[in-house]
């Protein structure tokens, strides 16, 4: 049982909203002004201290701080850590950046490396997370790329990363062999992929179309291969265009998956849970999503009757790509920033406490550590695919495909989504969908950095 000198927010969000607004969060704080003051003078003294998260309740990193912050509590009382979740994402942006428009952001709080979140970063509002990473003796111990994934394009780092997924493709070689398919050696492979599947009867591939994020996955792959990680923030500042050659390849290659049927009938209005069904239950022949559920694709869990049958492999490189096979999504997660105007002695030791001792506690839980000082703990009812897919975290490239529903404006990543749905449907053509997107992304991208 937890001990109460950790509490976690849930049914209490909106109290504890209001109460930061009205500028009674947990306070205290030196008033620190310098993002590269990780080192401040002065007492450690115990306090409640609050962490304003986007993160499922029950989910690795909020079940590990809780036991950290209780250990760190033990030997400093009068110490809380106040876990202030909301794990829907929209609702989540919303309320924080009210608050840090207001000024009233906690000590901790998460975000992604969005231009709303660099801006913050360049008003000094936003620890170096560089510096206080190296500060405390833990830097080195990161995987490159669940560091990458957390920096700005300027490849400044102002968020400290929680997790490392890695993104697959999740296959089924029965129907497969039913279909007399082969694993795609290239992006370009995969719409004949798809007519081959739907001439056998078989579903291509299964979508969350209802969520987008899964969506815009298909829109940043191309790109990824042959222009590299950097194409979406040329896109997003105006020094690229959907009507250049990268660009126009990319929307093609959508639009060809849109004609072979690649994506289940009606996949904009499937859900998370349903898309994973049509996979799992053998309807779905291609599932692409993260590591963060090999509990449901590599354990017992799976229905007897595709466990045998399911496999992965990684995103299809291009006949011209700048990225190598061993480089693809591998998102370390929603990041944690640390409050300048908060940071204090006592942030800095319960941060220094926290970031060392939870590699070992988060990769107990059978889940991949940011870090590389650390093995991740294999369930009992795993099948030989766990295995493989953790290990498959030590060949992982420094580059990463970045998702564009983290990279571009609001405006800008709504309009997209729409558009994308319209295209694979052939409800509008390449053409159209380019001349919309350049114009909508001209109008709103470069707004977001002012």
């Amino acid at each position: 049982m937890r001990t109460t000198r950790t509490r976690l927010t849930i049914a209490a969000t909106v109290a504890a909203f209001g109460l930061l607004l009205s500028g009674c969060s947990a306070g205290g704080g030196s008033g620190n002004t310098d993002p590269t003051n990780v080192d401040p003078d002065g007492e450690i003294t115990p306090r409640e201290i609050s962490w304003l998260l986007s993160r499922p309740a029950d989910g690795g990193v909020i079940t590990a701080m809780e036991q950290i912050a209780d250990e760190y509590a033990a030997d400093h009382p009068g110490f809380a850590l106040n876990l202030i979740t909301t794990p829907d994402r929209p609702s989540y942006i919303q309320k924080y950046e009210t608050l840090a428009a207001a000024n009233k952001l906690p000590e901790l709080f998460d975000t992604d490396a969005t231009p709303f979140a660099q801006k913050l970063a360049k008003q000094g509002k936003m620890m170096d997370a560089d510096a206080l990473l190296k500060d405390l003796g833990v830097y080195d111990d990161y995987r490159p790329a669940a560091l990458n994934y957390q920096r700005f394009d300027d490849g400044s780092l102002y968020m400290v990363p929680f997790e490392f997924q890695l993104e697959f493709f999740w296959y089924n070689k029965a129907l497969f062999e039913q279909a007399g398919v082969e694993i795609p050696k290239t992006l370009d492979d995969i719409p004949a992929m798809c007519t081959k599947l739907r001439d056998a009867g078989i579903t291509p591939i299964a979508l969350d179309g209802q969520d987008q994020w899964p969506l815009e996955r298909y829109m940043a792959y191309y790109p990824f291969r042959t222009a590299g990680p950097d194409y979406v923030q040329q896109l997003k500042k105006g020094d690229a265009k959907l009507s250049d050659a990268t660009g126009e390849q990319a929307v093609q290659w959508l639009s060809d998956l849109g004609s072979a049927g690649c994506f289940q009938d009606g996949f904009s209005s499937t859900g998370y849970s349903d898309a994973q069904a049509s996979f799992t239950s053998g309807k779905a022949a291609v599932y692409n999503i993260g590591t963060w559920e090999l509990n449901s694709l590599a354990t017992d869990a799976l229905d007897p009757s595709v466990r045998d049958d399911i496999d992965y492999f990684t995103l299809p490189v291009t006949a011209d790509s700048v990225t190598a096979e061993n480089e693809y999504v591998s998102p370390s997660g929603i990041g944690m920033a640390v409050n300048t105007k908060t940071y204090d002695p006592l942030v800095r030791d319960f941060l220094s406490f926290a970031l060392k001792r939870y590699p070992e506690v988060y990769a107990a839980t059978g889940a991949l550590s940011p870090t590389t000082n650390v093995e991740t703990t294999i369930p009992a009812n795993a099948t030989p695919l766990y295995q493989r897919a953790v290990d498959q975290a030590n060949d992982v490239g420094e580059q990463t495909a970045m998702p564009w529903d983290t990279q571009l404006d609001p405006t800008s990543n709504t309009r997209l989504q729409q558009e994308l749905t319209l295209l694979l449907q052939g409800e509008v053509d390449p053409d159209e969908f380019i001349t919309t997107m350049d114009g909508v992304i001209a109008e709103n991208g470069p707004k977001a950095f002012k």
